[in-house]
Order: structure tokens, then sequence, then C-alpha cells
């Protein structure tokens, strides 16, 4: 035989006995490395007792505790010590240093920024709001005293999500000293709110800020988890306890001048949230706590108490009827109130009174604005404007209507604060929709829906300034319907004075007789209103834009007379 050949045959046959020999091995260590992978999965449970009772002692306001699970506390403590007395003192005083450090990166969430009618519940005192800060937020704030540890009612509780290792946290004892390890721990706590009344506030998922005009959604955190480094073994190098939380770093000072100081310690992650794992609270959670909670805040005697815990219950149920009624009527009583202001006139029939505030509005809305236009912020007001509290109605008034469109007063309501705003085509269309909605067997109603969809198209064409739009022409033949219609002598008296406002914006001011001849029968009817009131009679016959037409045509005389004050 070949000796070249033996020589290959005696080199395949060592070569495959080596391979079956290693076989057995190869499976082996397959069959082990799921058990090293379950191995690593193990939690350490030092770790995990360290990190809960160091987030517990932070709720709590336990300054001691909290200091002794710290690491970058305990290695200032320990490098700083005399060598006498190798273990701090356990007083809150030996530990107010740490305490105001860490809680100093609490201040930023603490901070409120109300402005207008965006207050929250809690109204005054503490309201923790993340805001765009959340993913570098550090991890105390999330459990700090503020929100407390109070169950069952508010506060919070935690509990172990998850634990792993990760590479050795590293760090120096001295200057120029060795560098020393020790294992590390990243443990994972959920933080569950008790209430959502008063738990921590984030934006809403997917918002961004593009400009101050915008509102952004904002919603009431219900759990969020929280990671924390933890050290063991660290008994070994000096310290008093074995394990501590790797919160914040150590502040350490350079060497000397212009050089980096040491990064005390060393990690590879940092105690922190999760923002993926953020859950808010929703309107399923504690249905009838929100119910409780609206009935509670109609009683509050302060306007702000009530918008904020209002706005509170909105952002966990958007939709929650209730506070949507409550919040609505507060904010169109208010800004009556602010007409009223404006006017100035004592007028006793709440009815009388109610078309007084908002034909005040009405005729503002077309002319100056300036008071429906610049809120708190714009203006750089201390206090909330009218604009605050339209621009906080309209989208509750939006939504309740949606809501319950069987509820006419709120489609009025939205209607009207349309109009103030200035929403030509939304203020129209709600008060057709209205009147298509109103069977012809309710008068009453109907009659004040066409005189509001008058009014309507009157301050689109005031607003304009186009005075052959045919919106004028349309106003006289609603506001002629109502008066048809109409078995109020306040509806009879306010159709007959819209019929003659919106012959202003026609061409020559329409026929000056048949305008005159509105008038007188306004005045006819306000005569016959129970609670008729003179003053009244002449703010709506001195109304800016009217009397500048009466006062150039010696044929409005004598409606003109019965504006006058009487002498003496």
């Amino acid at each position: 035989m070949n000796k070249n050949l033996l020589l290959g045959i005696l080199f395949l046959s060592g070569l495959l006995t080596a391979v079956e020999a290693t076989l057995p091995d190869l499976t082996t260590a397959a069959s082990k490395s799921p058990q090293k992978a379950t191995d690593n999965k193990v939690p350490h449970k030092a770790a995990i007792d360290t990190a809960l009772r160091y987030a517990e002692a932070i709720a709590k306001g336990d300054k001691i505790t909290t200091g002794q699970l710290d690491f970058a506390c305990q290695y200032k403590l320990l490098t700083v010590q005399p060598a006498s007395s190798p273990n701090p003192s356990a007083t809150e005083t030996s530990y107010e240093g740490c305490w105001q450090e860490l809680t100093a990166g609490h201040v930023p969430v603490l901070k409120r920024s109300d402005i207008g009618m965006n207050i929250l519940w809690p109204s005054t005192g503490s309201l923790v709001f993340y805001g765009d800060d959340l993913p570098r937020t550090q991890a105390s704030a999330f459990v700090m005293d503020a929100l407390g540890m109070s169950p069952p009612g508010t506060g919070l509780h935690l509990t172990v999500a998850n634990s792993r290792s990760i590479p050795n946290g590293s760090f120096r004892l001295k200057p120029k000293d060795r560098i020393v390890s020790v294992p590390t721990t990243l443990v994972d706590l959920t933080v569950h709110y008790h209430d959502p009344l008063s738990s921590p506030v984030t934006y809403g998922p997917g918002t961004v800020h593009w400009t101050n005009t915008i509102k952004r959604e904002r919603r009431a955190i219900k759990s969020i988890t929280t990671q924390w480094v933890v050290f063991t073994g660290l008994k070994k190098y000096g310290f008093p306890r074995d394990s501590a939380v790797c919160h914040l770093p150590v502040k350490a000072k350079p060497e000397a001048p212009g050089m980096v100081a040491d990064r005390i310690p060393f990690i590879t992650e940092t105690s922190r949230a999760l923002p993926d794992s953020l859950v808010w609270w929703g309107p399923d959670d504690q249905p009838g706590l929100l119910t409780a909670a609206a009935a509670q805040a109609a009683a509050f005697p302060e306007l702000r108490d009530r918008v904020a815990m209002l706005n509170r219950i909105l952002i966990i149920d958007p939709h929650q009827v209730d506070a949507l009624t409550v919040l609505t009527r507060n904010l169109y009583a208010v800004l009556l109130r602010e007409a009223a202001k404006g006017h100035n006139l004592t007028v006793k029939d709440p009815a009388l009174s109610l078309t007084v505030n908002e034909f005040y509005w009405n005729v503002y809305a077309a002319a100056g604005r300036v008071d429906l236009a610049y809120t708190m912020e714009m203006g750089g007001f201390s206090q909330p404007t009218s604009a605050d509290f339209l621009y906080r109605l309209l989208p509750a008034l939006e939504t309740l209507s949606k809501t319950r469109p069987e509820q006419l007063d709120t489609r009025f309501r939205l209607g009207m604060a349309y109009r103030w705003n200035n929403d030509q085509l939304p203020m129209i269309e709600t008060f057709e929709a209205l009147i298509k909605d109103i069977p012809p067997d309710r008068p009453t109603p109907r009659a004040e829906a066409l005189v509001q969809l008058a009014w309507s198209r009157i301050n689109k064409v005031a607003w304009n300034r186009r005075l052959h739009d045919l919106d004028s022409v349309r106003a006289y033949e609603d506001a002629h319907a109502s008066s048809a219609i109409a078995e109020l002598p306040l509806d009879k008296f306010l159709a007959e004075y819209t019929m003659a406002y919106s012959m202003i914006f026609m061409p020559n001011y329409g026929d000056k007789s048949q305008m005159l001849r509105h008038l007188t029968e306004a005045k006819r009817w306000f005569d016959e209103i129970p609670t008729k009131d003179d003053e009244v009679w002449r703010y709506f016959l001195h109304s800016e834009l009217l009397k500048a037409v009466l006062d150039a045509d010696p044929m409005f005389r004598p409606i003109l007379a019965s504006a006058q004050q009487p002498k003496g």
C-alpha cells in the first residue's frame, strides 16, 4: 500500500476518534447551559430587601434609614469620618445633608405652573408633575414623601417586578488608591399609587410640545416601574452595612484644578424610572370615587378648588358627565358675572339678567373682544381672565354635548360660547342643528334657538364687515320666525329687537320705518315683562352700533325719548 495513503487513513481515523470523544462533553455542556441561565435569574434577596427598604424609607420621610442605605451618603461619611469613629451616629441630624441632597432633585417636579383654568387638584400644596423630564427624573422622585405611604387611602405601595445581576460597580475609597469592585444587582420595583385624585401626573402618551396655545393632554399615573442599582459585599471595604442603593453619584472633587473628577461609582446602569412602564388611571378604575368627587367639588366655596378637582376627574375620565356638568355650569356662570361687571347694571330678575349678560358678550364679541382674547398667560395677568374661562369652557361643552346630546341647555351654551369665541361656522351650525332637533310642539325653546341663530349670523356679519352678506337677511328671517312662535314677553321682546338690530348691517339700514316699527314693538313687549327695568331698556337701545344709527335720523327721536332718564 502506498505510504502516503496509509498515513492519510491513520490521520482520519484519529480525527474521528477525537470527535467521538468530544461529543459527550458538548452534549453535557449544552444540557448545563440552561441551568446557568436560570441561576443568573435567581433574585438576590439582600439586594431586593435593601431596595425595598430604601424606597419605603424615602416615601416615609425616614432620613436615618434612607441615609444608612444610600451608597453616596455612606461613602461620604466613611471617607471623611475619623478613624476613631468608623461608624456615623444614627441621628437625623447626621443624615440631614444627605437628605437635602437627595430631595433637591424633587423640587423641579413639585413646582406648580397653574395658568388660567388649567389648575389640577390638589389646588394648593404639592402637585407632583413630571412633564417632559420624566426619563431624566431620579428614581426617588417617584416615591418621595410628598406622595407618601398611607394605605389604604392616598399614598403608594411597592412590589418587586424583577431583579438581575449587572456588571460589578467600581470605585476608589481614596484618591490614587486601587479600584475596588462589588457585586451589583438591578432591582425593579413597581410603584402603585392608591388614589387617582392625588397621584402624580405626567403628559399623556404621544403628546409633543408644539406651541403654548396647544394644551397638551395630562394623565394621572396609576403605576410605574422604577429600577434601583444595589451594591452588595460592601462590609469588607469598611462600610457599616453590606448592601446599599446607588441612587445618586458621589460629588467628587478633581485631584488638581483642570483635571476631571473621578466618577464615583462607575456603573453601567442608573437608578431611574422606566417610562415605557407607565400605567394611567382610567374611567373604569374607580368610577364611584369620581362621581363622589364631582359632587364634592360642586360644594367647594372657591372656584379655584372646584375647577381643580373637576379637571383632575376629567384627566382620568374625559367623559365623566357629572364633572362636565358642574364645570360647564360654573364657568358659564362666571362668564355671565364678568359680563355684569362690564355693563354695571343691577338686574334682579334671573331671566332678564341672563338675557342682558348674554347680550353684553354678543355685542362685545363682534367688537373689541380684548377680554375674550387675552388669557392670563398671554396678558401677563395675575388672575384668570374672561378668555381663560371661555377657553376652558369650550372643550368641556363640546364633550358634554356629544355625550349628552339630549341636554338642550348644554347645546345652547355651546353655541353661544362658539359665538363669543368667534368660531363662525360652529356658532351657526350648532343652532341650526338645535332647531332641527327641537320639535314644533315645544315653541319656547324653539323660539329661543331661532333668535340665538339670528345672533350668530349677526356676529358673523358684524365681525367680517361684509354688509352685503346674506346672513344679515337670514338673521332677520330667523328672528321673525322666532317672534311668530314666541310665547313669553321676554322672548317676544328679544325677537323684535333682534330684527331691528339685524337691519343695521343691511344696505342703507334696510327700511328705516320698518326698523322703527320693530323697536316700537320691542318696547311694547318689554313693558309686558313682569320685572321690567327701564335701565335695561336704555341699555339695549344705547348699544353702540344701534345708537349710532338712531342718532343719525330724526325719525328715531320718539323711540330714543323712551330711553331718556327721568329728570330730577
